[in-house]
C-alpha cells in the first residue's frame, strides 16, 4: 500500500482517515507488539487542529520486555541524530510525582495540515512534542504532508531545532514526507525515515523505555484505515 498523497484533499477529509488510522494503530499495538502492562489509547483532544494522540501507558509493571515484542537493538533508519544539550541542563535534583493508575510512557502523533495552518499552529505542535521529550516521553511523529514554508525541512527539523538548532537537516527530491522516532533519555536520540508519495511505510520504532523500543506496523494499520475509506475520497487522492 503506497502512502498517499493527503494535500489532495481539504482538512475535513483528512481528519476522517486520520482517526481511523488512529484508531487502527492503536489496535495493531495492543494486539501484539507491547509488553504486558502496556496499553495504547487514543486520546481525542477538542479543536479542528489538534492532532489525535495515541498515547500509551504504563500500569505498574518493572520488566519492560514482559510479553509483546519489544527489542533492546537499537533501530535502524535512514538518519539518526542525537543531542545531549538538554542532558547538562537537566542534572538538579527533582521531585518526581507519579500517577498510582499508570503513567503515559510515550505518544504517537500524526500530523494534520491545521498543524501547519500557521506559524502559532506549528509552533504549538512543536512545542508539545518538545515538552513531552524533556519530560522523558517517548514520542513517534508522522507527517504525511509535504513540507511548508513555515518547516521548510521537514516537522522533524522544526522539532530537533529546540535541542539542536545548528544540526543540518534536508529532504532531498521526493523524499519530503517524515518519520520521526524521539527516544527520550536526557540524551535524546531521533530516528528518522524520509519517503515519498508512492512508497510503501516502513515500521517506526516506538520507545516506550530507554533502550527498549516497539515496531510500529504503519503499513498494516494504513491499509486496514485505507480499505475502510470511502471511495469518492480515495478517488482523490491515488
Amino acid at each position: 500500500m503506497p502512502m498517499h498523497d493527503w494535500s489532495r484533499v481539504n482538512a475535513g477529509l483528512f481528519h476522517h482517515f486520520h482517526q481511523g488510522w488512529c484508531w487502527e494503530i492503536g489496535g495493531a499495538l495492543n494486539r501484539g507488539p507491547l509488553p504486558d502492562g502496556y496499553t495504547a489509547l487514543v486520546e481525542q483532544r477538542s479543536g479542528s487542529r489538534e492532532t489525535d494522540v495515541l498515547a500509551i501507558e504504563e500500569k505498574a509493571i518493572d520488566d519492560a520486555t514482559a510479553g509483546g515484542v519489544a527489542l533492546r537493538v537499537r533501530p535502524q533508519t535512514k538518519h539518526v541524530r542525537q543531542s545531549e544539550r538538554d542532558y547538562y541542563a537537566d542534572k538538579a535534583s527533582r521531585i518526581a510525582i507519579r500517577h498510582r493508575l499508570g503513567r503515559v510512557v510515550a505518544f504517537i502523533e500524526i500530523v494534520s495540515p491545521g498543524n501547519k495552518h500557521d506559524d502559532v499552529s506549528l509552533r504549538n505542535f512543536c512545542e508539545k512534542v518538545v515538552e513531552a521529550i524533556r519530560s522523558r516521553i517517548h514520542v513517534l511523529v508522522i507527517d504525511p504532508f509535504p513540507p511548508t514554508r513555515r518547516d521548510p525541512a521537514g516537522i522533524h527539523k522544526a522539532i530537533w531545532d529546540h535541542f539542536e538548532e545548528d544540526d543540518p537537516f534536508n529532504l532531498t527530491g521526493d523524499q519530503n514526507r517524515v518519520l520521526a522516532s524521539y527516544e527520550a533519555d536526557g540524551i535524546n536520540t531521533a530516528f528518522i525515515e524520509t519517503i515519498a508519495v508512492g512508497e510503501a511505510l516502513p515500521a517506526m520504532p516506538l520507545f516506550i523505555a530507554p533502550g527498549v523500543h516497539v515496531p510500529v506496523p504503519l503499513e498494516e494499520s494504513y491499509s486496514r484505515a485505507w480499505n475502510a475509506t470511502p471511495k469518492s475520497v480515495r478517488r482523490l487522492v491515488e
